[in-house]
């Protein structure tokens, strides 16, 4: 997994390559500037740090200041952050250290907007998926828990889930989950993916510890915790498959324990933000 670090480096080394022609051959090497980041559109703030340390990779003598914090929500024109120092760094930083910023506050402020549409009384919360980045997902997904949701496994390291196609390759959901129990470590819960009650009565029965409710309509939904409440009380029940933001409520009100939304890595719009930069006196 990459190091937030070894991120930058990689999206400096491609954004400067062997120099920033422009500013090397129009910036004099004294010319000092102060530099002012302000959201353009409203947003929830996620990514200041990164942004930090963008410029303190290329010039730790830079002096970044935040205005706002992680987590914050903004309006536009609020000036969230200033850089000052070197010109030349300022200059040679600003987009990548940008795309950080926007894309990470792109992320929190459409997590934010699903939190939004839970009801207040009810138990469910909004969780990610691995449908992140590449390179990015420990990023996305401290972005996530920014807006306000929650991070599901990060990786196919760190928890089971047997999906459609491990189901079809063992031959049955309960041999798929038996066979977890006899290799995984007993540390892991074990989720299992379903599409209909009886695959979800096969589950329980065999001992997961979560059953995903996939694509399932809301009333289904509904049938299956009520089912599942009444015979196995201890499994946890997790909604998934493309549920847009309208209909968050509505599966909620299910009962479910947590609805997962890919959308919130893999479609947050950045948010618009500028770097303004100024000559000092």
């Amino acid at each position: 997994m990459f190091s937030t670090e070894q991120l930058i480096k990689m999206a400096l080394s491609e954004d400067v390559g062997t120099g920033d022609i422009t500013t090397m051959s129009t910036v004099p090497p004294d010319s000092l500037s102060t530099a002012t980041v302000t959201f353009k559109e409203a947003g929830v703030v996620a990514g200041l740090d990164i942004f930090a340390l963008v410029f303190h990779i290329l010039d730790p003598s830079l002096k970044v200041e935040f205005q706002r914090h992680d987590g914050d929500e903004v309006g536009p024109g609020t000036v969230a952050a200033s850089v000052s120092g070197s010109s030349l760094p300022l200059l040679i930083g600003e987009r990548v250290a940008l795309n950080f910023l926007q894309h990470l506050s792109g992320i929190a402020t459409l997590t934010r907007s699903y939190v939004r549409e839970l009801p207040a009384d009810c138990r469910a919360v909004i969780v990610d998926t691995r449908k992140t980045t590449p390179g990015w997902r420990s990023l996305e997904k401290y972005a996530v828990q920014v807006g306000g949701g929650k991070n599901h496994r990060m990786g196919l390291f760190d928890g089971v889930l047997i999906k459609d196609n491990h189901i079809k390759a063992v031959g049955s959901i309960a041999r798929a989950v038996r066979q977890a129990r006899q290799l995984a470590p007993h540390t892991l819960k074990i989720e299992v993916e379903v599409e209909n009650l009886e695959d979800l009565h096969e589950a329980c029965q065999a001992g997961a510890d979560i059953v995903m409710l996939d694509n399932m309509e809301a009333s289904l939904m509904k049938e299956a915790v009520e089912q599942t409440r009444r015979a196995f009380p201890g499994v946890l029940l997790e909604a998934s498959g493309g549920i847009a933001r309208e209909r968050i409520a509505e599966v909620a009100a299910t009962g479910v324990d947590f609805i997962s939304v890919g959308a919130l890595t893999h479609s947050a719009g950045a948010i618009d933000i500028s770097m303004n930069i100024m000559q000092n006196e």
